[in-house]
């Protein structure tokens, strides 16, 4: 009986193979944990209530769980892609590089938009299929799935190496209490200055491999060439 407490995982492997809404699941399989695991509707609002107030990662998840889905409900995808769709030569590959760019320069004030489920998801991917569309083509759903891979991947690597670059964030705490034993006394603004290139470069390489593979992937997908993609952009402007 204790083991049907893990159906709550079930129901995020099921909802994210069959591609359902992410807010949706993850609400589902909150419900469902609680309710098999005796904890009831009043205990579940109870925890998440407690939570709420002494967890900030789980007050900022909340407030943009609802954000997030009032926005999509009100065409938040819709008015993104829109907007890169009048952008001449934006191509995916370009779209998540420069996001990669925003998100670390954000990261070095501690700044998150919600990670994967709260920003790459609902604006980044809509204006990457935006800008499929604009160059006259179809989504391809392969092509698609790739480009999710990569807005997640630039999402991480810029998050990850951008977070240090804030004095006092968990990060670089880490390696100073972690060192301080050792007879490492580290100090927190050299750390963060000495972090500053390795982040250049993380996110400089990651983003020049993306618009680079992007390119590989539209011309396997559509015969597509940067050159080409930027002729239909200024010819639908002109239109």
């Amino acid at each position: 009986m204790e083991y049907l407490v893990l159906l709550g995982i079930a129901v995020v492997i099921v909802g994210f193979a069959l591609r359902l809404d992410a807010i949706l699941i993850v609400f589902l399989a909150a419900v469902v944990t609680a309710l098999l695991g005796d904890l009831g509707i009043d205990g579940f609002l109870t925890t998440l209530g407690e939570s709420f107030v002494s967890n900030r990662s789980v007050t900022l998840f909340i407030i943009i769980l609802l954000v997030t889905g009032t926005l999509e409900r009100n065409g938040l995808k819709q008015a993104a892609a829109e907007l890169i769709g009048r952008a001449k030569g934006a191509t995916p590959g370009i779209i998540i590089a420069l996001y990669g760019v925003m998100r670390l320069v954000f990261a070095a004030f501690n700044v998150s938009f919600g990670g994967v489920a709260g920003f790459v998801r609902p604006i980044i991917m809509p204006m990457a299929v935006g800008a499929i569309e604009a160059a006259g083509h179809k989504p391809d759903e392969d092509y698609v799935e790739q480009l999710k891979g990569m807005a997640s991947g630039m999402e991480n690597v810029a998050w990850f190496f951008g977070q240090v670059l804030f004095v006092g964030t968990s990060g670089a705490i880490l390696v100073k209490t972690t060192l301080a034993p050792l007879g490492y006394d580290v100090d927190l603004l050299q750390l963060a200055l000495i972090e500053i290139p390795v982040a250049l470069i993380a996110v400089g390489v990651t983003a020049a491999y993306y618009i680079v593979k992007d390119n590989g992937l539209r011309r396997r997908y559509y015969g597509d060439s940067p050159a080409a993609a930027a002729s239909v952009a200024v010819a639908k402007e002109g239109e």
